[in-house]
């Protein structure tokens, strides 16, 4: 895989992508469908999808691609390939908090190696350099050049006040337990692949998942993660979260700071 050509793809697919959500977020109204598993999309997550998936097929013909929208692609399996949410919080979307993100990501051997993070309505941009480096870009964010990159890292935690952070549309109480595990300095919320991110950028220490994701959800924020220092692994034998499942469906997982003192689920 040609990283350097990848990572310029990827980020200048999931601006352009983000800029057309932007346009339907912005509009008076927009439509609300459910698909089969009574989760809702918009015009907005298949805008993305369509723009996104010809994008990477048309820069990497020979790469698998599964993505979120296209339901014909969650039967293909490999070890490598491709992995896209266009609109990873849509729920945040729909009632416009803000919170959700478009997700891309390279997955090699079970492991994403390579991933996007923006969040448009926040004007965040995370992602994984040519060497996997994790970097946050600020500027105006245009796809056409590159704005000022910073380096990121995971936080040197302090198991005695720990920041966590939590989904915010799925908190429920088994969350809320496994959490009370730790000495928390404080708790966040946050939608989407944003809550990986925070961890990345040392905002947050922990952030665990006690709920069902699925691989597209979480690939890019994973990948950014890691690239930053973190890790992620299985809720239930802290064994690294593997992907290339055969129905692409996740454990519960914890997303962390290699410094936090991990507690048993």
């Amino acid at each position: 895989m040609d990283y350097t050509k990848l990572v310029e793809v990827m980020r200048k697919l999931s601006l352009e992508a983000g800029a057309r959500i932007m346009e339907i977020y912005e509009a008076d109204d927009f439509d609300v469908k459910l698909k089969s598993d009574e989760s809702p999309v918009t015009a907005a997550d298949e805008a993305a999808d369509a723009l996104i998936s010809a994008g990477l097929r048309a820069a990497f013909p020979d790469v698998m691609l599964v993505t979120e929208e296209q339901s014909a692609t969650h039967t293909t399996q490999g070890k490598t390939f491709l992995i896209v949410d266009p609109l990873d919080g849509t729920k945040e979307f729909i009632h416009r908090r803000g919170d959700f993100t478009v997700n891309i990501a390279l997955v090699e051997d079970g492991v994403p190696t390579r991933g996007v993070v923006f969040a448009p309505a926040k004007g965040r941009m995370f992602y994984t350099d040519a060497s996997g480096q994790s970097v946050e870009e600020t500027g105006d964010l245009s796809p056409d050049r590159v704005g000022a990159l910073k380096p990121i890292s995971v936080s040197d935690a302090d198991n005695d006040a720990l920041m966590v952070v939590a989904s915010k549309s799925h908190r429920d109480q088994a969350t809320d337990d496994y959490i009370s595990k730790y000495s928390v300095k404080d708790s966040k919320s946050a939608g989407s692949s944003l809550k990986f991110c925070l961890v990345a950028t040392g905002e947050a220490d922990l952030y665990p998942r006690v709920g069902r994701t699925m691989e597209w959800d979480t690939a890019a924020g994973h990948a950014v993660l890691a690239g930053a220092g973190g890790a992620v692994v299985r809720f239930d034998d802290l064994t690294p979260l593997q992907y290339g499942k055969a129905d692409y469906a996740n454990p519960f997982f914890i997303a962390y700071a290699p410094t936090v003192s991990l507690k048993e689920a």
